[in-house]
């Protein structure tokens, strides 16, 4: 299995809109970088390798990576449009995903317990999401969306009766099958000029595609974790998420 990462955004509702601060994959919490953390759980989920996608300011994570010592783990894969939406990072992730190997996709810009990623691992299911039943009702996260007991919607805008509705923390997992046709769906949309786009539209077209039961989730909730978009959440990072993460004993 590979895992793959995004990194290549500006961060610029974090940052305001400006240039000349550091990628969000180089926040530190409890003196390590994100990067620093994701590369520890991969190290002991026992996957060696990680494509990381980066764009903006990537000469410092570059340096951060050489300063872990991880620069024979990691492949770094540049996006010089990283302006544009995130769709066109994950395509130019592309031989990655046809690599016919699975995949792991990770976002870059989540502080999280290492569970999160071991109870996706742990899946029984080839393809499968993480999937965190508490989630505010507004435009913000991205909702995963359950009938039957099946992932069925994938959006932050959703319409429709549904058994349960949670967040995506940004991990999910894909045979090596399914990540070539999310390859292959990438390429669609870049043929098609729709590169503001999201990631997550392409990823919901495979799910809305797939029969019943292709893919899973794996539950997540009451593990702590937080995505850090804006400087609210940078703050709920550092005072609660983090201490929680710390004194987490399972659940």
């Amino acid at each position: 299995m590979k895992a793959l990462m995004l990194a290549a955004g500006t961060g610029s509702r974090l940052s305001g809109g400006g240039d000349g601060h550091p990628p969000k994959a180089l926040l530190k919490f409890g003196g390590q970088s994100l990067l620093a953390r994701h590369l520890d759980h991969l190290s002991e989920l026992g996957i060696p390798e990680l494509a990381l996608v980066v764009g903006y300011s990537s000469g410092q994570i570059i340096a951060e990576i050489d300063a872990l010592g991880a620069a024979g783990r990691v492949t770094i894969i540049e996006n010089d449009d990283f302006r544009q939406g995130s769709i066109v990072s994950l395509w130019c992730a592309r031989e990655v995903l046809v690599s016919g190997e699975d995949v792991l996709f990770m976002d870059a810009d989540v502080l999280y317990h290492r569970e999160i990623l071991r109870r996706l691992m742990d899946a029984a299911a080839e393809n499968c999401f993480t999937f965190d039943a508490q989630v505010d009702d507004d435009d913000e996260p991205v909702k995963l969306c359950i009938r039957g007991g099946h992932p069925v919607e994938f959006r932050k805008k959703i319409s429709g009766q549904f058994d349960r509705v949670g967040e995506w923390p940004g991990f999910l997992k894909l045979s090596a099958e399914w990540a070539a046709k999310l390859a292959a769906r990438l390429d669609r949309y870049m043929e098609a000029g729709r590169t503001a786009e999201p990631y997550e539209e392409a990823i919901r077209d495979l799910l809305l595609e797939a029969a019943p039961g292709t893919f899973a989730i794996a539950e997540i909730s009451g593990i702590p974790w937080i995505e850090i978009d804006f400087d609210e959440d940078l703050r709920r990072a550092k005072d609660v998420i983090l201490p929680a993460i710390e004194n987490f004993s399972g659940v």
